[in-house]
């Protein structure tokens, strides 16, 4: 169900099973998990320099695909100790900007696929937040983390304990994602932003990538920061295309960056 495609420096990786709303079981973990892992290779041959992660249908992922699941045999940690986590860590980690593009339903699993993207643009009618009230378990993939994080305890345990769904403005305007956009214009738009950035700095964008990380999962202060920034621009000044981007500025033209060992993609 999902599928990798590569094309003038984006790779685009969908889920491709829209019967079911994308729900993921564990293949369709191992094959994402590969996904990445081939389009990371692709980026280390400088073939790719972002990454737009998509659901097919009506909706991004309606999370973990429970349909065949017996509770009495079910390995919980086993498929999300051991798949799940594993994989929003490669995600996360991914050697080029990221960015997802989200409509309909984003529950569980797939609010983890969101959480682990670099940049997230959702649809304005988007449905997000934990419907596991309803089965008699809890918020997994990181939305504890991400709800508490960006809404307060008391907004968390609100959705949580009554299912409520909010919707992709909303979600936005709390804080969740990025952007929101009308859902019929969402993938074009977000394919025309993710394309343009895979012309820009890439390595520029991977040393904020890191800064980031740093503030988000090592609380690092305003002083550590401003050191580390400090040292990342010291690396940056000795790659070409730092010193491409001074060139153009001071010829008043557009920069060509080729990223780290590619070529510049048209």
């Amino acid at each position: 169900m999902i599928q990798l495609s590569i094309t003038d420096g984006v790779a685009e990786v969908v889920l491709n099973a829209p019967e079911k709303v994308n729900a993921l079981d564990e293949d369709a973990l191992t094959e994402l998990s590969q996904a990445y892992d081939d389009a990371a290779a692709a980026a280390s041959r400088g073939e790719v320099r972002a990454l737009l992660l998509r659901g097919e249908g009506r909706g991004f992922c309606a999370g973990r695909d429970i349909s065949g699941v017996v509770p009495a045999d079910d390995d919980v940690l086993g498929y999300l100790g051991e798949q799940v986590t594993p994989l929003l860590r490669t995600m996360s980690s991914f050697p080029a900007p990221t960015f997802a593009a989200v409509q309909g339903a984003c529950l569980g699993v797939g609010l983890g696929l969101a959480i682990a993207t670099d940049v997230v643009y959702v649809a304005e009618n988007a449905k997000i937040g934990s419907p596991f009230a309803n089965l008699g378990a809890t918020l997994d993939s990181g939305g504890h983390w991400l709800f508490t994080e960006r809404l307060g305890a008391h907004r968390t345990l609100d959705l949580i304990y009554t299912a409520e769904l909010i919707s992709g403005a909303d979600a936005v305007a709390s804080g969740l994602f990025s952007r929101a956009m009308p859902a019929d214009t969402l993938l074009a738009d977000t394919r025309g932003i993710v394309a343009t950035v895979a012309t820009g700095a890439t390595e520029a964008f991977l040393a904020s990538k890191e800064l980031v990380a740093q503030i988000r999962d090592q609380r690092v202060g305003l002083w550590e920061s401003l050191s580390a920034e400090n040292q990342a621009q010291a690396d940056l000044c000795a790659t070409d295309d730092y010193a491409e981007g001074f060139a153009a500025f001071q010829q008043k033209r557009k920069p060509l960056f080729h990223g780290p060992g590619g070529s510049a993609a048209e």
